[in-house]
């Protein structure tokens, strides 16, 4: 049997020009990028916690979500940057510590961002400028939960009819189903007992374990519903609208954070040290900026270090990332001091 190989990115090369430093780059053939560490520029007011979630506005604008560097004289946890990196504002102080999901979606000719707090266990819809515009708590209604600390969202996926799915992935493990109105409609996957049943084993299709991403591929005939799954199962399942298991993704799938698409690739940052890019198919094209270690060790005794521990052109935890609309890829990693990473294509 011929078995496919997933292509690692070669070892990054070093380009600069003279009395400059030098500028890693990885990849290969169509899919070769610069390695632009520390992309953004807060002010000195602002320290980056471990920065979780990032999106791009339809003007090129740049949405950081993070928890704060404890250090950091600014409690805001939503800060806003040009396409350059260059800061514009900042908000959302009431989320410091819990700022994790980040995601952006267009309705009629206004965005939004919905934010998932995974400590203080809410939803929360925001416009840009952080007005809010309605809060959703723990779906006690489900009859999953004995009280709502238990609920920890990780973040949301929205369907195109405007239903979205809310994976709840650092408390009972599962997918929360609400109508475009907000009305909750079902729950499935889960659950933390099956989990623990199986002790380090992977769970049956339908179960969900440490469900952290979330999104609707719209690449096909039909939309379906992808989670991400870390722990032991280490996968991406795909489901119907409706909650129905259907396949699996786990070539190149370590633990997945998030994903994004741009003209029919899927990007899938994963939190053991690399970057992932898919074809229409699900092929994995190239590994970025892989960061594993021979002993099979990602960010385990690193992520809590000074950057001046992090090695040029390598990942260290990637914790979302997305597209730009020329291609690029922003990339923000679970970090203590924070950093987000443009990769400039270039081929």
């Amino acid at each position: 049997m011929h078995r496919r190989t997933l292509l690692s990115a070669a070892p990054f090369l070093l380009t600069a020009a003279k009395g400059q430093s030098p500028i890693p780059r990885i990849g290969q053939g169509n899919y070769r990028y610069e390695v632009l560490h520390d992309y953004l520029q807060p002010p000195s007011t602002l320290k980056f916690g471990n920065t979780h979630g990032i999106v791009v506005t339809a003007d090129g604008r740049i949405v950081l979500c993070h928890t704060v560097h404890k250090s950091s004289e600014s409690p805001d946890a939503i800060a806003i940057f040009d396409a350059d990196g260059k800061f514009i504002k900042s908000w959302g102080a009431d989320l410091r510590g819990g700022a994790h999901g980040l995601v952006l979606r267009r309705e009629g000719s206004q965005e939004f961002l919905y934010h998932c707090d995974n400590v203080k266990g809410f939803v929360r819809k925001t416009t840009l400028d952080g007005e809010v515009v309605w809060i959703l708590h723990a779906p006690l209604e489900s009859g999953l939960y004995a009280k709502a600390g238990e609920y920890r969202p990780s973040t949301l996926a929205f369907a195109p009819n405007g239903d979205f799915y809310i994976a709840d992935g650092y408390g009972k493990f599962y997918i929360h189903h609400y109508d475009a109105k907000g009305r909750y409609v079902r729950s499935f996957g889960g659950s933390r007992a099956e989990m623990d049943r199986l002790k380090g084993q992977e769970t049956a299709p339908g179960t969900t374990i440490w469900p952290h991403a979330i999104a609707v591929d719209t690449r096909g005939p039909q939309p379906l519903l992808m989670v991400g799954e870390r722990g032991d199962n280490r996968r991406v399942q795909y489901f119907s609208l409706d909650g129905k298991p259907l396949h699996m993704l786990k070539a190149g799938v370590r633990w997945p954070s998030t994903f994004d698409f741009y003209q029919g690739l899927m990007l899938m940052p994963d939190l053991k040290a690399v970057v992932t890019l898919y074809d229409a198919k699900n092929q994995p094209l190239v590994q970025l900026g892989d960061g594993q270690q021979p002993d099979g060790k990602t960010y385990e005794g690193l992520r809590n270090q000074e950057r001046s521990a992090f090695t040029p052109g390598k990942f260290v935890a990637p914790h979302a990332a997305c597209f730009d609309a020329q291609g690029n890829i922003l990339v923000a990693e679970w970090v203590e001091v924070g950093r987000v990473t443009k990769l400039r294509k270039v081929g």
